[in-house]
């Protein structure tokens, strides 16, 4: 983790720093708690030898229990304090953290919600979902289980090392050798470590995204046959993350013995030293007892800490890929103003240009005039550039050249929210989320009124089947809406478009889903409902087009025809060519 990425954590952390604080009181109060067990015992100790001594020599009538009950008594309060600490510690921390992780993850739906289209085509969807979902929840596990751990590591050592400097100085320098020691073993296993949890974090993206890819597709996986070779794709994955795991993991693995062994061997220097100074008169049993015990106390915090090192690597590789997304740049909204007024729909292409990569040009001084309520047609082989030109339209990506005008004002000064809500969408792909039908339409209107829902489904010709499903309007969508077909999706997706009443109406293979008899309710019902917006139509089946008021046939990013069907056709071009290709053959 970057230490930009420490402070950028502890700023989401610091919302909740009343619960932080309260957590680490707590904390603090539960170590000093433990540090002062071996003390009381070394007191409990102490006192019985030397009453048992006393005993021996026929010195005393018995133990001193007045003393001894004392002693067990502060024990009792001492361990009740310490269950007291940890258990607030744990309650407080556990609300700062879910908090804290909360608000990361409404920053990441913000950011996503504010990032260009280009970014997500750049993206492997799987991926970007892990990001949300596994990186985050390391992030949470390791704030959980760490920080206060840490806290406990550093206030443990502080304490232990004032309560062994006050009770014998030569060993309590043998026991502060111990820290540069651990130190010094744990950053350099940590130094071989770190690359590897961060590769082993970009693969289990990669392995999120492959299994995303694949459970969607799975269908067309067993369609042609490609069940073993997408095994061995998905094992070849798994064999990489492997190999990177085992690294990463047996990198890490080796703090654990190795600061075990260096426990072990300052253990047995303190009994051997601390046995010389008892023999000497210099150091009671009951003190003797407690320095072994300071030995571990000491030496536990630095073990945990090497424990939970593979944690925090893998929490710091998940921070720098969530910060990834968090610090990608916004869609610009420089100069943008909001509509005073809605748009008529008068648009304007005036030389555009535009390319995905510089490298390769795809549109070049492309102009374009489309008057109010006109419905244009884009037909063309494809990588022509036609949802290309849509993708511009919508801002969706912003011209490298030229302007596109809308009203006569140029859409990169007008404000992209205000803008978008001025569009209706309909594309390729039908898009229902998990919900009632009535709750996917009124996506288009939040402010719709059943009624409404209703009058734009009768419009969209949908409204018959939809009240022959059981349920209605009020039957629920499963996760991948495969419990209506293909076509219905896309009735459902057009009906929810016509509801937002938009003043520029955008189809994108609207009808690509349909069967015959569905296109024509569609061609129907659009015929309607295009009457009085701008409509920009994109269709490989010209049937749906016939009526268009232009029909633009593009070619390499270029307008080689325009012009009606009934012109086009006698041009005997292009047009004239993809039609005979489509309905020839029906004619005859």
């Amino acid at each position: 983790m970057k230490e930009n990425n420490f402070k950028r954590l502890w700023t989401y952390l610091r919302a909740y720093r009343a619960s932080v604080y309260l957590a680490v009181a707590f904390k603090v109060l539960s170590i000093v708690m433990s540090v002062l067990e071996p003390f009381v015992l070394g007191l409990a100790i102490t006192e019985l030898t030397q009453n048992l001594l006393d005993m021996a020599q026929g010195n005393a009538n018995g133990l001193n229990v007045s003393h001894i009950f004392w002693i067990l008594l502060l024990y009792l309060i001492r361990g009740t304090l310490y269950s007291v600490g940890a258990y607030y510690a744990n309650y407080f921390m556990t609300n700062a953290v879910q908090a804290t992780v909360g608000d990361l993850r409404k920053e990441l739906s913000h950011k996503v919600n504010h990032l260009p289209v280009s970014y997500f085509d750049r993206q492997q969807f799987g991926d970007l979902l892990g990001r949300f979902t596994t990186d985050v929840e390391t992030v949470s596990n390791a704030l959980q289980q760490s920080f206060l751990q840490i806290i406990n590591a550093i206030v443990t050592i502080v304490l232990v090392l004032a309560m062994v400097y006050s009770i014998n100085l030569p060993l309590a320098l043998v026991v502060t050798l111990i820290i540069p020691l651990t130190y010094f073993t744990s950053s350099k296993i940590l130094k071989f470590s770190q690359p590897s949890f961060k590769r082993q974090a970009d693969i289990v993206g990669k392995l999120n995204g492959f299994v995303q890819e694949h459970l969607t597709g799975f269908q067309i996986v067993k369609l042609y046959g490609r069940e073993d070779e997408t095994v061995d794709e998905f094992q070849a994955i798994v064999d990489e993350l492997e190999e990177v795991g085992f690294q990463a993991g047996f990198h890490s693995g080796l703090m654990a013995p190795l600061l075990h062994g260096l426990s072990d061997f300052a253990y047995v220097i303190i009994a051997f030293l601390s046995g010389l100074q008892v023999l000497a008169g210099r150091l009671t049993i009951g003190n003797m007892q407690a320095f072994v015990q300071y030995v571990w106390q000491i030496s536990q915090p630095v073990q945990i800490l090497t424990q939970i090192s593979g944690q925090l690597q893998s929490a710091q590789s998940s921070l720098d890929r969530i910060f990834q997304v968090l610090d990608q740049p916004a869609e610009s909204e420089t100069g943008e103003t909001a509509l005073a007024q809605p748009l008529s729909g008068q648009v304007t292409f005036d030389q555009v240009s535009f390319s995905y990569s510089a490298d390769k040009p795809l549109i070049q001084n492309f102009n374009l005039d489309v008057e109010p309520g006109q419905m244009v047609a884009i037909v063309g082989p494809t990588g022509a550039g036609k949802t290309t030109l849509i993708n511009l339209l919508m801002r969706f990506y912003d011209v490298d050249g030229g302007a596109i005008r809308v009203d006569g004002r140029d859409i990169r000064s007008i404000d992209r929210q205000d803008y978008r809500r001025q569009f209706g969408m309909v594309l390729q792909d039908a898009w229902l989320y998990e919900a009632s039908i009535e709750e996917n339409l009124r996506f288009g209107n939040l402010e719709a009124t059943h009624e409404e829902i209703v009058a734009a489904a009768k419009a969209a010709n949908v409204d018959y089947f939809i009240r022959s499903l059981p349920g209605g309007y009020k039957m629920q969508m499963n996760q991948e809406s495969s419990n209506i077909s293909l076509g219905q999706k896309q009735l459902l997706t057009i009906a929810r478009a016509l509801l937002a009443d938009p003043k520029i109406l955008i189809l994108d293979e609207a009808t690509s889903s349909v069967d015959t008899r569905l296109e024509l309710l569609i061609q129907k019902a659009m015929k309607t409902l295009m009457q009085g917006r701008t409509s920009f139509v994109i269709a490989h089946r010209l049937s749906t087009i016939q009526e268009a008021d232009k029909i633009l046939v593009l070619k390499e990013g270029q307008i080689i025809e325009q012009g009606t069907h009934t012109s086009l056709l006698a041009d005997q071009g292009f047009y004239y060519d993809l039609y005979q290709s489509q309905f020839a053959r029906d004619e005859e």
